[in-house]
């Protein structure tokens, strides 16, 4: 009997909760659900197009030196520049060493030169107007170097001007010139003037109205210097000299009433 209620307890509650359960309604207003026909990847792409474009166009630096590749460089780059500069120092000490002890040893001094005469042979006028000019220079050049010897070589050039007008030209014979020594040359010059009459009226004028001529000579001489038994390497010098004539009369005495030279190396 009593199991009998029990079922019939169980039955009831059962009903009851049958009854209490929400069945989901469907929606009749919603379209129905239904399976994708579409691909998820489009048609004519890969899965590499999927790719994000930030990972896609990522630069690539494996070509760039890591960071301790780059400092070794610079300092390899600072190492040489210091050993370069260190070189040119030290070749630059020695070099002044040797030009002082050079210098201390012979004593350089430069040498002098000077006009100490001038003659004029010929200074006329031609059929054509051209003027023909010869002079006879005294050039004198002193060596008062005690070790050091000058050999004057070939090549020299030497004019005298009046007023940027060319009056003849010559040249120095070669010779060697010793230690203190002083050698006076008789130089032959000459020229050939086109159209000459106006330089020599000038010329007269100048000798009239101030009673002098100024004149500048010019010379060009390639040399070598002998230290001791040492030759150096051929150089070249000008001597330019500013002087006073009182006249450029031929075959007369000339007096000359101012010189004064000076002398440089050039390059």
């Amino acid at each position: 009997m009593v199991s009998c209620l029990k079922c019939l307890e169980l039955n009831s509650s059962s009903s009851m909760a049958d009854q209490q359960r929400i069945h989901p309604v469907p929606d009749i207003e919603s379209p129905p659900q239904t399976s994708p026909t579409a691909p998820l990847v489009p048609l004519g792409s890969t899965k590499s197009d999927l790719v994000n474009p930030v990972e896609q166009h990522q630069p690539i630096y494996s070509h760039v030196a890591p960071p301790m590749k780059r400092r070794r460089r610079s300092c390899c780059c600072c190492r040489c520049l210091c050993w370069t500069l260190s070189i040119l120092l030290i070749l630059i000490v020695i070099i002044g060493i040797i030009v002082g002890i050079l210098f201390l040893v012979f004593r350089p001094k430069l040498p002098d030169y000077s006009i100490d005469g001038l003659e004029v042979t010929q200074l006329s006028l031609s059929s054509d107007s051209s003027l023909s000019a010869s002079f006879h220079v005294n050039f004198t050049a002193r060596n008062p170097n005690r070790r050091i010897g000058i050999y004057y070589e070939g090549g020299s050039h030497i004019t005298v001007w009046y007023t940027g007008t060319q009056l003849c030209r010559g040249s120095i014979p070669k010779f060697y010139q010793g230690h203190r020594n002083t050698t006076v040359l008789v130089l032959p010059m000459s020229e050939q003037i086109q159209n000459g009459a106006g330089l020599l009226t000038a010329l007269q004028q100048q000798q009239q109205q101030t009673g002098n001529i100024p004149l500048l000579l010019r010379a060009r001489q390639p040399v070598r210097i002998k230290l001791g038994s040492l030759k150096l390497p051929e150089m070249k010098f000008s001597v330019r000299c500013w002087l006073v004539v009182d006249a450029l009369s031929p075959n007369s005495s000339i007096r000359i009433s101012s010189s004064n030279c000076s002398f440089r190396f050039r390059v």
